[in-house]
């Protein structure tokens, strides 16, 4: 593992363990990250598609801000993986036309699930994207960053 890497994943790590001594309401870093003990987590290249906010054609970026759920729907099946659920999103403010969908695991929403016409705030965080319900801003989803996500990934270890 390079210094990066290690870098990285020690980050991730310490503000998982963090969850449990950071109040609700913070709004930090640490709070943020920390929820992916709480919340799912996954690629951005596997979860996040559809994008029409971006003239350089990069289908994976969200703006941080409201966006409004405009449809629910059973993500397609993919061989192996677990079930998910496809949200398409609209921007509330700004380019009503910025709309992109996110494919979050069905585990990600077993204690509250999102339907059509609430509020989802996404934000841009240096690990990728934090999906949080737009009332109590409890984050539900991360769409991290391929090679934050590589890193994160349980490997063998043999002795």
């Amino acid at each position: 593992m390079t210094y990066t890497n290690f870098t990285r994943a020690l980050a991730l790590a310490l503000a998982a363990a963090a969850v449990v001594s950071v109040p609700a309401q913070a709004d930090s870093f640490a709070s943020s990250a920390s929820s992916a003990g709480s919340a799912s987590s996954g690629s951005i290249s596997d979860s996040i598609g559809g994008s029409s906010n971006s003239s350089s054609g990069d289908n994976k970026r969200a703006e941080t801000g409201p966006y409004r759920v405009i449809d629910v729907a059973v993500a397609p099946a993919r061989a192996g993986k677990e079930a998910k659920t496809r949200i398409t999103l609209r921007a509330v403010a700004g380019d009503a036309a910025a709309q992109f969908w996110v494919d979050v695991p069905d585990r990600a929403l077993a204690d509250r699930r999102v339907g059509k016409g609430e509020v989802v705030q996404v934000n841009e965080r240096v690990y990728g994207y934090e999906f949080a319900y737009g009332d109590t801003k409890q984050p539900f989803f991360l769409a991290l960053q391929d090679d934050w996500y590589r890193d994160l990934a349980s490997r063998k270890v043999t002795i």
